[in-house]
């Protein structure tokens, strides 16, 4: 299994480091109480770091500031070898850890379970010196998911649909060259640009609220354009209904 998270592999790379400054300045006695973990942390943190605490006899210390961490992460130093805490912390999580502890190095890592069965968490372990550990518990990120990248020409916040969202209601046409032709029933076709706000019909221009625009081959049309064509929207349950005519539609706008 990779590590799911580049903060496992920041933390690795960072945790070598600090085997002659990460010891608290009292040596940790051979049965410690379970750490103290602050209700500000992360709740899988908080339990794995318990966990970890009363597997190694750990003792709570302050995050070195070299190591690449999250502000609710947690540190714990124990008097005991590496090999021999790596193997009680995987005993004592038992189903909760996802799979093995991943060596790199002197270091290892290993994934716990949250509650719904995903990764949340993951503990470092790293030796100080032969008889003693240093172990961090830290929850395991996830990326926020990017919002789709904006066709140029659209107004980020304001919605917009594709030309298939309006099948039923409007048939789009698209001429080629950015344009496209809207044809509603009992209207007269309006024909738009993308890039340019002022449409065409028979007799006129109209005046669109927003410029339409496309991504090479879709025409992308602001949603508050639909008025020019004679349609209505009004607000459902998921999304928003067009009417145009006897004829309606459910869609739900994209709003870059």
């Amino acid at each position: 299994m990779r590590l799911a998270s580049p903060l496992i592999s920041l933390a690795l790379l960072a945790v070598p480091a600090l085997a002659q400054t990460a010891a608290p300045a009292t040596p940790a006695p051979t049965t410690a109480k379970p750490a103290q973990i602050s209700l500000a942390t992360n709740r899988t943190v908080s339990g794995v770091a318990i966990s970890v605490s009363r597997a190694a006899a750990g003792q709570l210390v302050s995050c070195p500031s070299k190591l690449k961490v999250s502000r609710q992460a947690v540190c714990l130093y124990s008097k005991q070898p590496a090999a021999q805490v790596r193997t009680q912390i995987r005993s004592t999580l038992g189903s909760q850890a996802l799979g093995d502890w991943k060596l790199s190095g002197t270091s290892g890592s290993l994934l716990v379970k949250d509650t719904a069965g995903q990764a949340g968490a993951y503990v470092l372990s790293t030796p100080l010196s032969a008889q003693e550990t240093l172990l961090v518990v830290d929850a395991v990120t996830v990326p926020a998911a990017s919002k789709p990248a904006a066709p140029a020409g659209v107004v980020r916040g304001q919605p917009y649909l594709l030309g298939k969202d309006l099948i039923g209601v409007v048939n789009v046409v698209s001429l080629g060259g950015g344009k496209f032709r809207l044809n509603v029933a009992g209207e007269t076709p309006l024909t738009v640009t993308a890039g340019q706000k002022t449409a065409q019909r028979e007799g006129g221009n109209v005046d669109l609220p927003l410029a339409p625009a496309s991504d090479g081959k879709n025409l992308i049309f602001p949603l508050s354009g639909l008025r020019a064509l004679g349609c209505t929207v009004t607000d459902a349950p998921k999304g928003v209904t067009i009417t145009c005519g006897s004829d309606s539609v459910g869609v739900l706008p994209i709003v870059f």
